[in-house]
């Protein structure tokens, strides 16, 4: 056979193997299917990939711990209060309390999927391995904040699962129950993103969500309605966008809400434009992650 031959075949036996394609162009292959072939994911996809399979791996501490969690919450205080509190007419307190916990389930889940990704790869080193790669900043909010959003929503439906022992659940208006979690999911995934960027060591991030996140979310009507209040602590609740997302989130469940469910959407889109301008800018400079 001759020099040229032994080129030609070689040559045409390279094109006929799969070639895998590398980053350009945001492009990466991920596994071999069982064809022998490759699954293709953009640069955001991955990434998102990789935070959803994060925190599923651990998912007896990320899902089962907080359903676990709020279910105790359901007990005591259904037990406790159930008859003596009554919210509206016709609900019972137990009902009551279901939509406000399956929504601080997913608030505080949401927030903590981000922050807690963005530090440990801080504090361990490994997040030089992600700058390293084409990403702009915004596949880094769409990974980061809708892996936030998975695992609130899986937290949330967890919650609302256990509860269907102790009370029966109606659905009013889905559409709202459906609006309201995945933007209050949405807000507070991108609060945790920028708690993560502005966070150095764990000791921040806790003060962040202990002084910050958690009074927020237990002053905005889980386990009460506001017009239990005196006048001058509505005024102070009705500053609090947690509340409308926990009141708005609930309209969707009895049709019954403290304030219309029109103006708790427009004020939590507010609020998830605000954060989401911040947070992409803060990623975009490189805030506290290229030094």
């Amino acid at each position: 056979m001759s020099w040229a031959t032994q080129k030609r075949l070689e040559h045409e036996r390279r094109r006929a193997v799969p070639r895998r394609e590398g980053p350009r162009g945001g492009q990466c292959s991920t596994r071999s299917d069982k064809r022998g072939g490759y699954n293709t994911m953009n640069g955001w996809q991955t990434l998102l990939y990789k935070e959803v399979l994060r925190f599923w791996k651990v998912s007896f501490q990320t899902v089962a711990a907080p359903v676990l969690t709020a279910l105790l919450y359901l007990m005591i205080f259904g037990h406790a209060l159930g008859d003596h509190v009554k919210v509206y007419d016709t609900i019972s307190y137990t009902a009551f309390l279901v939509p406000g916990l399956v929504m601080m389930s997913v608030l505080q889940n949401a927030f903590a999927n981000s922050s807690s990704s963005l530090i440990q790869s801080k504090i361990m080193g490994n997040l030089v391995f992600l700058l390293l790669t084409p990403l702009s900043h915004w596949s880094w909010f769409f990974a980061y904040v809708g892996s936030s959003i998975a695992r609130g929503l899986v937290v949330g439906a967890g919650v609302m699962l256990v509860t269907v022992f102790f009370t029966p659940i109606h659905f009013v208006a889905p559409w709202w129950i459906l609006a309201f979690a995945l933007m209050g999911a949405a807000l507070l995934g991108t609060l945790g993103l920028i708690a993560g960027l502005w966070a150095e060591k764990f000791d921040q991030l806790a003060a962040f969500q202990n002084f910050i996140i958690m009074p927020m979310t237990f002053l905005s009507g889980v386990f009460y309605s506001i017009h239990s209040l005196p006048s001058f602590w509505q005024s102070v609740s009705h500053l609090n966008p947690f509340f409308y997302m926990i009141d708005g989130f609930r309209y969707g469940f009895f049709g019954q809400s403290d304030v219309s469910p029109w103006l708790s959407l427009g004020i939590v889109g507010i609020a998830l434009a605000v954060v989401s301008a911040i947070a992409v800018h803060l990623l975009r400079t490189g805030y506290k992650i290229r030094h």
